[in-house]
C-alpha cells in the first residue's frame, strides 16, 4: 500500500474543489470511496477537516491517506494495453482541450462497476497531461462530442460557459411517435429523485431545476421521428426525460419509457439508445476564438435510418 501523502496545491489548482482535486489524483478510485475518505476525516487541508466542496487555495497542504489508485491495481494491465484506438476518435485537440467522439457504451468515467471510462482512457493516451478533467458529461449510452480540459484554469472557464448557457449543444435523436412539423419546446423542471441500479433517476417535478429542450423534426417516418435536439439547459438525462414527458420516448431508452412493443424502428438497436451529440460550440478558454466541433452519426444509427427509409 502507498503511504500518507502531503500534496501542495499548485497555482493552476487554486480555487478547485477538494473532491475534484482528489479525484484527479486518485485515478480509478470510485467516487463514493473518495467521499467516504473526506467524510471520515482521513483527508485534511492544512491539518484540519474539510468538506468535499471546500475551495482550495494555492499553497494549501492536502493530506491524502493510503489508498490504491489505478496505477497500483489491475488498471496497470490496461495502462500497458492498447488505447491507441482512441486516437482516431479525437476530433479537436490543442494545448488546452480535447474534443472526443465518444462511442456509445463507454462511460465518461470509471465507477459503479465500470473499470475505465473515457477520462481514464484519455489519461492513459495522454500520460503527460496531468490535469485532464471532464467539462461536462454524456450518458453512457449516448455517443458524440465530449469536451475535456487539459488545464485546471481552462476547466473552470469552460464549465462556467456550460453553467451560463453560452455553449451550443445539438443532438440527433430518434423518437417514438410523430413530432409536429413545428417541433416542440419543452419547458419542464427536472428533479433527481433517487438512484436505481447505481444511476441517477430523474423525473419532471415543479420542485426541480428549470429545464428547457427544443425538439425539431428532421425526418418523419410512419411511427417515429428523427429530431434535432437543442439543449438550452444542461440537466442530467434532460433529453430522455423531456422526450418521455411529451409521450415520445427515445428509441432504445429502457429507463425512461421504451415502448414495450418496440417497433421496427429499434431493429438492431434494442440495446442502444438512439441519441448522438452531433455538435458542440464554445469559446476557447484562453484565446479570442470560438471552437466548432462536429461528430458524424455512427454507422449503427445510420443503418437504422436506412432501414426506415427503405420501409
Amino acid at each position: 500500500m502507498p503511504s500518507v501523502r502531503q500534496v501542495a496545491v499548485s497555482d493552476e489548482e487554486d480555487g478547485r474543489r477538494l473532491d475534484n482535486f482528489l479525484l484527479a489524483r486518485l485515478k480509478g478510485v470510485p467516487r463514493a470511496h473518495v467521499y467516504r475518505l473526506i467524510r471520515s476525516g482521513q483527508v485534511r487541508v492544512n491539518g484540519g477537516r474539510a468538506g468535499p466542496q471546500q475551495r482550495l487555495e494555492s499553497g494549501n497542504l492536502v493530506r491524502i491517506p493510503p489508498v490504491r489508485t489505478a496505477s497500483e491495481t489491475g488498471f496497470r494491465a490496461a495502462a500497458n494495453g492498447d488505447v491507441g484506438w482512441l486516437e482516431s476518435r479525437v476530433l479537436i485537440e490543442d494545448e488546452d482541450l480535447i474534443v472526443l467522439d465518444k462511442p456509445a457504451g463507454l462511460a465518461v468515467h470509471g465507477g459503479s462497476g465500470v473499470a475505465l471510462g473515457a477520462i481514464e482512457l484519455l489519461r492513459l493516451l495522454r500520460p503527460d497531461c496531468r490535469s485532464l478533467g471532464l467539462v461536462h458529461r454524456l450518458d453512457r449510452e449516448t455517443s458524440g462530442c465530449l469536451l475535456v480540459a487539459k488545464r485546471e484554469s481552462g476547466l473552470r472557464r469552460l464549465q462556467a460557459q456550460f453553467r451560463e448557457g453560452s455553449t451550443e449543444k445539438q443532438y440527433l435523436a430518434l423518437m417514438h411517435g410523430r413530432l409536429p412539423r413545428g417541433g416542440s419546446l419543452v419547458d419542464a423542471a427536472l428533479l433527481t429523485t433517487e438512484r436505481r441500479g447505481g444511476e441517477r433517476h430523474v423525473r419532471v417535478d415543479p420542485a426541480g431545476k428549470p429545464s428547457l429542450t427544443r425538439f425539431e423534426p428532421v425526418e418523419r417516418f410512419e411511427h417515429s421521428t428523427l429530431a434535432r435536439v437543442t439543449l438550452l439547459t444542461g440537466r442530467t438525462h434532460q433529453i430522455r426525460v423531456h422526450a418521455a414527458h411529451i409521450g415520445m420516448p427515445l428509441v432504445g431508452d429502457e429507463r425512461y419509457g421504451q415502448l414495450p412493443d418496440a417497433v421496427a424502428e429499434a431493429g438492431e438497436l434494442r440495446k442502444r439508445l438512439f441519441l448522438h451529440a452531433t455538435s458542440l460550440s464554445f469559446q476557447h478558454p484562453r484565446e479570442p476564438r470560438r471552437i466548432e466541433a462536429a461528430s458524424e452519426i455512427p454507422a449503427d444509427l445510420a443503418a437504422c435510418l436506412s432501414r426506415l427509409r427503405r420501409a
